[in-house]
């Protein structure tokens, strides 16, 4: 009996100090409001979008957070990614990114090129060493130059720099949340933590 008690003590302890936490979250300290907000193409849902850049080491080290947090998402959720130019040297990598999904191949290549960059340390920084890269994953290297610099990928580079000119943030990852609130890593200040900010922003969207 009373191990049973002190088994749930501990758990309305443990959901008492989430809930406590998730209350501390104060808004232009752990987060950021993007005014006006942006739309989403979704406006029946919370769209969640993660703005990465594939040389970012910090990136790198996110993606595994935001991937098991998007897999573990109910269908009022809509995760999305975006590939940053924020810096125009960037733009090479969202370039391949967008490449890659004309192609429909994004599921072989996102982790593969995080991989190659940051543990192979395979400097593809250009369209003839990003070939190269698809070549070796066995994928179609003509269709993915003619890919590259295409009409809807140079449509989708200029539409992002517009976004992210409206969601004002400086650096990556970066994660806007329905097109309201910016979760960053400088304020967030690790990545368990810019999850758990992520949560409250998205229960207070559901919320609504």
């Amino acid at each position: 009996m009373i191990k049973r008690w002190l088994l749930g003590y501990v758990a309305l302890m443990l959901v008492s100090g989430s809930v406590m936490a998730q209350s501390a979250f104060v808004e232009g300290t752990d987060y950021q409001t993007i005014s006006p907000a942006v739309k989403t193409a979704q406006p029946d849902k919370v769209v969640v979008t993660e703005v990465f850049w594939y040389g970012c080491p910090h990136c790198f080290r996110f993606e595994p957070y935001i991937e098991r947090w998007a897999a573990s998402q109910s269908e009022g959720v809509i995760f999305e990614q975006m590939p940053s130019s924020l810096n125009p040297r960037w733009t090479e990598h969202a370039r391949a990114y967008y490449a890659f999904k004309m192609m429909n191949v994004l599921d072989q290549t996102h982790k593969a090129l995080f991989d190659a960059i940051h543990l192979k340390r395979q400097r593809l920084t250009s369209l003839d060493t990003l070939a190269e890269f698809v070549a070796e994953l066995g994928l179609d290297e003509k269709l993915f130059r003619e890919n590259y610099f295409s009409f809807p990928v140079e449509t989708q580079i200029r539409k992002n720099i517009q976004r992210e000119k409206r969601y004002g943030h400086r650096g990556v990852p970066a994660v806007i949340v329905n097109g309201k609130y910016l979760v960053s890593a400088s304020l967030a200040g690790s990545n368990e933590r810019m999850i758990q900010i992520m949560d409250y922003l998205v229960a207070k969207e559901m919320a609504q």
